[in-house]
């Protein structure tokens, strides 16, 4: 695999592109935007999405989908409400098994679909994986050491899409386990902004502690009704994913809790930003699988409640907080 392929030009794309690149790749990096394409191809940096980090010179962007989709594995970051879309786009340049790794993390809100379903849907000649776990865009940019589950049906094709993008810094782990670790990815995001929520109220460490835990234990019950592993959500797609987004205000989506626990609004918070937080959407995507699924998920429903159906904090919090006690088992 000399050449990958990056689709989406936000902090995490632009991570990836730096990533490959140092692993020895010729990388080609689509951006929907004019002037990240200008400002990577000619001042070999993001300014927009990534500040502060110097990019390789020989990362080339592009807003050609023809290019990038020439590549010999092409990893999608667009955000998960926009991938089926970007594959659409990509589906008549797209060469018959070449791998799509997904490194969006969601749930489609329109269809309840995963993001493997969604890419197998418009790109059928594709070989999907999937790249999820602890990552904020700028430590991996930097270099800093950084581990991450590599899911991939194929275990051949997932082995060498490890040899192609990991480096000593960057440690892809293998699993065969996609549907887990995108269900983890995906969830996490809404248990960060509950996390957030927490923190912001002043509500304490032990309920930070206690949110976690039993966050993990909705995660993990989606995961198996949707036929995931329970071991993958011990892991670095899971639990590893969890602890990060749930615990630092360089999570958006801990940060979006955060500041909704003080009290400010939604349209606010949101109107401030130009990247994409994804737990917002998932929120509801996530309920609505678990109603489909019957997997009972109170603390993401309680997320859902305030952020989708006007339901105040205080309510919610009282509502779970009022919950029949219960063994602790899964």
């Amino acid at each position: 695999m000399k050449t990958i392929g990056v689709v989406g030009g936000g902090a995490w794309g632009t991570a990836l592109a730096l990533t490959a690149r140092r692993a020895g790749r010729d990388v080609v990096l689509w951006a929907r935007e004019d002037g990240v394409v200008e400002q990577v191809n000619t001042a070999h940096v993001n300014s927009d999405f990534l500040p502060g980090v110097s990019l390789d010179p020989a990362i080339r962007a592009t807003q050609d989908y023809a290019e990038v989709a020439r590549a010999d594995a092409v990893l999608l970051v667009a955000p998960a409400q926009h991938l089926r879309a970007a594959c659409r786009a990509l589906a008549p340049h797209w060469r018959k098994g070449v791998p799509a790794v997904i490194c969006a993390k969601g749930i489609e809100l329109s269809t309840c679909a995963l993001m493997q379903d969604a890419v197998e849907a418009e790109l059928p000649d594709a070989v999907p994986a999937v790249l999820s776990g602890p990552t904020f865009a700028i430590e991996v940019a930097r270099g800093l050491p950084t581990a991450i589950t590599l899911a991939c049906a194929d275990r051949a094709l997932g082995q060498k899409l490890v040899d192609a993008l990991g480096t000593a810094s960057f440690r892809p782990y293998l699993s065969d386990d996609m549907v887990g670790s995108q269900v983890g990815g995906a969830v996490k995001n809404v248990l960060a902004i509950a996390c957030g929520i927490v923190e912001g109220r002043g509500l304490g460490d032990n309920a930070r502690a206690s949110l976690i835990t039993r966050g993990l234990a909705e995660l993990t019950r989606l995961a198996m009704a949707k036929g995931g592993r329970p071991d993958t959500l011990m892991g670095l797609s899971g639990l590893g994913d969890l602890i990060l987004t749930a615990s630092s205000t360089q999570s958006r989506n801990y940060s979006l809790g955060f500041a909704l626990g003080q009290g400010r609004s939604l349209g606010d918070i949101l109107g401030e930003r130009r990247s994409v937080t994804e737990g917002v959407t998932t929120a509801g995507a996530v309920m609505d699988m678990a109603a489909r699924m019957g997997v009972e998920m109170p603390i993401c429903a309680g997320v859902d409640a305030v952020i989708n159906k006007g339901v105040s904090l205080d309510d919610a919090i009282r509502a779970l907080l009022s919950r029949p006690f219960r063994d602790e088992g899964l």
